[in-house]
């Protein structure tokens, strides 16, 4: 394991479900004197919500600068009230990469905006897998019976300005008339702590503190193509007790599977909490198609029936922890833009690791091993032909997997 940087202080918090993450969210946002930088796939005002999109038109009417970046498959418009209303009080905001009239027929359009990224004034930021989306509604099945299981992060310390640096310079390379090599990256990030300072002192409650290891860890198609894999590869190369990894779109390519395999094989205890209902046709057959070796090595398979799991998370031997938007699917791993936050703490990995640890026992079923194998043909039928379609449709785009 990284052992942590003594001089990094760093405050961590947390957050599980939407109610819990808007809570501290919006509280961040009404505090704001200077900036606010939202990224999201999602961004919904149904239920709970609606109070994000209060806090962002609220800010901006004070004169605080909002920037929004939306992604254009998970949002493909904004409410034509709130379109109007951001208009109105300044809110800046922004579709990445709008599909245009032949839609997901254009390769290059699965290239989508997935991380879920905020910073307020510089001085906190949250990173998670959180959507601007209430946990007891679903864009394609409507209310909900229980409320989606989900992390985010909230952070203050050195890790705020590279989250900072990351979006900014996504804003401005989206911009047709400003390019980020123009920009003097750390004169703007001095220029926001001088006018923030000016005009109020940084308080934000109920964080725990320590001296913490934090890392943001991201995915693009450019420098960072496989940072989050190798993050987790490397997490559990090391492990020598325990996994715990939930993740709602589960899809490894074979190092990552080798890497869990690995793992339990040579007497770590891993455990994986995964998506129990079914939600769509290629990722849920798919995914039941990688079990069989898996289950095999000794791997524990927890399948998430109390509502969606939409989770992705990682705790191993109760220090390194990690919390963010990749899946661990072809869509995260190869093509989307994703967002991590990698911590070696232990008592925010026993935080998290409480966490997991009631969704398995309270809302998750043990999958039997020998059911699994002994199911009907028609049910590995479909494993396989869905797993099949996935590595076709990835060699049209020039990926293999």
């Amino acid at each position: 394991m990284v052992m942590p940087d003594p001089r990094a202080v760093h405050q961590l918090q947390l957050l599980c479900g939407s109610q819990a993450f808007f809570d501290v969210l919006v509280q961040s946002i009404d505090a704001s004197v200077f900036e606010v930088r939202l990224e999201t796939y999602i961004f919904d005002v149904h239920g709970c919500a609606e109070q994000v999109a209060l806090a962002l038109a609220n800010a901006a009417r004070r004169g605080v600068s909002v920037f929004l970046l939306v992604d254009g498959v998970g949002t493909p418009q904004l409410p034509k009230t709130w379109h109007a209303q951001f208009a109105e009080v300044g809110v800046h905001w922004r579709m990445y990469s709008p599909l245009g009239r032949l839609g997901l027929l254009v390769p290059s359009r699965w290239r989508r905006l997935h991380r879920k990224l905020c910073v307020v004034d510089g001085d906190v930021a949250f990173c998670g897998g959180i959507n601007v989306l209430d946990d007891w509604f679903d864009p394609n099945y409507g209310d909900l019976l229980a409320p989606r299981l989900d992390f985010a992060v909230c952070v203050q310390g050195p890790l705020v300005k590279k989250v900072h640096a990351a979006m900014a310079q996504l804003w401005w390379r989206l911009d047709a008339v400003q390019s980020a090599k123009q920009v003097d990256w750390n004169g703007a990030w001095q220029a926001l702590q001088k006018a923030v300072r000016s005009k109020k002192q940084s308080t934000v409650s109920g964080i725990q503190v320590g001296h913490t290891k934090v890392e943001l860890v991201l995915r693009d198609n450019l420098r960072n193509r496989t940072r989050i894999e190798r993050a987790y590869r490397h997490a559990l190369g090391e492990a020598r007790h325990e996994v715990i990894l939930a993740n709602a779109y589960f899809l490894p390519g074979r190092k990552m599977r080798q890497a869990l395999m690995h793992a339990a094989r040579r007497g770590v205890r891993v455990r994986l909490l995964l998506q129990g209902q079914y939600e769509y046709f290629m990722q849920y057959h798919a995914t039941h198609a990688l079990y069989g070796p898996l289950l095999a090595a000794g791997i524990e398979v927890y399948e998430y029936k109390a509502s969606f799991l939409h989770a992705k998370v990682a705790v191993i031997d109760g220090r390194w922890a990690t919390v963010g938007s990749s899946n661990m699917d072809p869509l995260s791993l190869l093509l989307a833009r994703e967002a991590n936050v990698v911590v070696d703490d232990p008592v925010f990995a026993q935080t998290l690791r409480v966490e997991l640890e009631r969704a398995m026992m309270d809302g998750a079923q043990l999958l039997d091993r020998k059911k699994h194998f002994h199911r009907r043909w028609r049910e590995k039928l479909f494993d396989h032909a869905a797993l099949l379609l996935m590595r076709v449709l990835l060699l049209i785009n020039g990926r293999r997997y």
